[in-house]
């Protein structure tokens, strides 16, 4: 008999939300002030996101794996 699957959802994965709200109304960041190293707020807002998007979803990562996923050290 195969066995059932635990389900891999956390509480965690609702912090991948953050990233798209944060880009889902661009009416917020559409200006240029204020500038970052003469970039417009415009450009520097969205890289943000991108950067912390990765460390929200390797964070979301880290938490929500089964100490079952880590392979043992040889």
């Amino acid at each position: 008999m195969a066995a059932a699957r635990k389900s891999r959802s956390t509480p965690w994965a609702w912090l991948l939300l953050l990233p798209y709200a944060g880009m889902c109304f661009p009416q917020f960041y559409n200006r240029a002030e204020p500038a970052l190293l003469g970039f417009p707020f415009f450009y520097w807002y969205q890289f943000a996101w991108v950067l912390l998007g990765a460390a929200i979803t390797w964070l979301v990562y880290l938490k929500s794996r089964d100490s079952s996923d880590v392979k043992p050290k040889p």
